[in-house]
């Protein structure tokens, strides 16, 4: 709604947070359990459809982070609260450890001060073994392996989940979410900023600017020059089920400082990951996959498991990761804007998210907004369960009696019932586009990719979307992941 004549003006919330990725919608949640209001802008038409859809999913203990950096602590504390909330909302998450493992003598060497690093992180369950143990507990991996590292802790879980989550939560808190509000300029008067947007103007007492790819642009529009967002795109593999008996652990090379560098993963979706690339990019929506991403995994699988190179590829993507010159999280509030940035937040924000929600929330706090904390919170919302460690809906007899439609299979390559689907379009948070569908439910996540049960999908949709509703209109052609 604009402000002009016959129509009042915007709102005004105590605090706007842009971005509505892990880490924006964890600082929404956070922020809502006080007493103020809160509303969540994204730019895109569902939450978490940026850089937090194609994390590599793992919940990271911050054994490796760099020691005395707000990243090392925000990643430990998010480790803790991610672990606690996933058990109460119901996130997949599979406990199956990690082991670092040194193909050459330099990496070896290596190993003594990874472990080391990892105890100044305050994590001390971390083990150097021989490699006769390494191929004890991955028997798949490829010759040439001179030992390893434990990291027991290492966890995989649900990016999608935990974003969706939050989100919700947020929402069921009294958060306003405000979709397809891509930013484009700011105003301030009288102690307001206006955020023009797509959706029209949004305003706040605060700005918190989570806006992951973009947030340099946005850093930008309060007058500020202090980091450049440089998008790194990540290429995986994601093998068919039938891989996942060669790879029940994470297994990580020894880390560069580039990053992770391409690691062999199982997913609590059942399959197997190998990935990713790290490419230097300029185009912030080059998500598409390359010849060149492929050539690379293929001669790194070959090395590290060339059994799994044997199997079927079900799909593969591409993510973009906000690289920034700065060596740590840049996470600094200025009082006289009431702007608070939240920028440089790399792939170890999905586990940091939480943590990183409360380091804002005491920011704001010493910044002079009035914080007084709530005693009338709803409880966590309960999410569907996406993930193969669990009870699925078409598994559950009990569901299935209640409510045949939880029986009713749709997508067979990944048993995804009617029921869900329903649910997913008229949740607290509903899917607005098939892919927004396959984050909530794995529909067309499979072999078939939805060649199968595309169409079927989108009758659902439309039969379960009020008219007009996003929906009800023919969606993006899913295209392989």
């Amino acid at each position: 709604m604009s402000n002009t004549p016959g129509h009042d003006p915007a709102p005004v919330h105590d605090v706007v947070v842009i971005g509505g990725g892990i880490v924006g919608a964890a600082i929404a949640r956070e922020l809502a359990g006080n007493a103020v209001s809160v509303a969540l802008v994204e730019a895109r038409s569902d939450i978490g459809d940026g850089t937090s859809k194609a994390n590599t999913a793992i919940l990271h203990t911050g054994f490796d982070a760099k020691p005395g950096t707000l990243e090392s602590r925000m990643v430990a504390r998010g480790y803790e609260l991610l672990s606690r909330y996933a058990t109460d909302t119901g996130i997949p998450v599979e406990h199956t450890g990690a082991i670092l493992v040194a193909w050459n003598e330099e990496e070896l060497q290596a190993l003594p001060g990874l472990k080391e690093k990892a105890e100044r992180n305050g994590y001390r369950s971390c083990a150097l073994i021989g490699a006769d143990e390494v191929y004890r507990l991955v028997p798949a991996l490829g010759e040439g392996v001179l030992g390893g590292l434990t990291v027991p802790g290492e966890s995989i879980i649900c990016t999608w989940t935990t974003n969706l989550a939050l989100a919700t939560d947020a929402r069921q808190r009294g958060v306003t979410v405000l979709l397809d509000h891509p930013v484009t300029g700011v105003t301030t008067d009288a102690g307001v900023t206006t955020l023009h947007t797509g959706g029209g103007p949004v305003r706040g007492r605060w700005i918190v600017n989570a806006a992951g790819l973009g947030a340099d642009r946005v850093d930008a529009l309060f007058g500020h020059e202090r980091f450049t967002v440089t998008p790194r795109r990540g290429e995986l593999f994601v093998f068919d089920k039938l891989t996942r008996p060669l790879v029940d652990k994470i297994v990580l090379p020894v880390p560069t400082s580039r990053g992770k560098g391409v690691l062999v993963s199982p997913t609590v979706y059942g399959n197997v990951m190998l990935g990713p690339t790290s490419e230097d990019l300029t185009d912030r929506n080059a998500t598409g996959t390359s010849e060149d991403g492929f050539a690379f995994l293929l001669s790194k699988g070959a090395r590290l498991m060339p059994r799994l190179l044997e199997e079927e590829v079900t799909a593969t993507y591409a993510g973009l990761r906000a690289a920034i010159d700065h060596p740590d999280y840049l996470i600094e509030a200025d009082t006289d804007q009431r702007y608070l940035l939240v920028g440089g937040i790399r792939s170890t924000g999905l586990t940091a998210g939480m943590a990183i929600a409360e380091h804002v929330r005491d920011l704001l706090a010493d910044a002079g907004l009035v914080l007084e904390q709530r005693d009338d919170l709803p409880a966590p919302p309960r999410m569907p369960n996406i993930g193969e460690a669990g009870v699925r809906p078409y598994e559950d007899a009990a569901r299935i009696a209640d409510d045949p439609a939880y029986g009713e299979i749709v997508c067979f390559c990944e048993r995804v019932t009617a029921g869900e689907i329903r649910d997913a379009c008229h949740s607290a948070l509903p899917a607005r586009t098939l892919e927004g569908l396959r984050r909530r439910t794995r529909a067309m996540n499979g072999r078939c990719q939805g060649f199968f049960c595309g169409s079927a999908v989108q009758q659902l949709m439309n039969d379960h979307s009020a008219p007009g509703d996003d929906c009800a209109r023919t969606c993006h052609e899913v295209t392989s992941r």
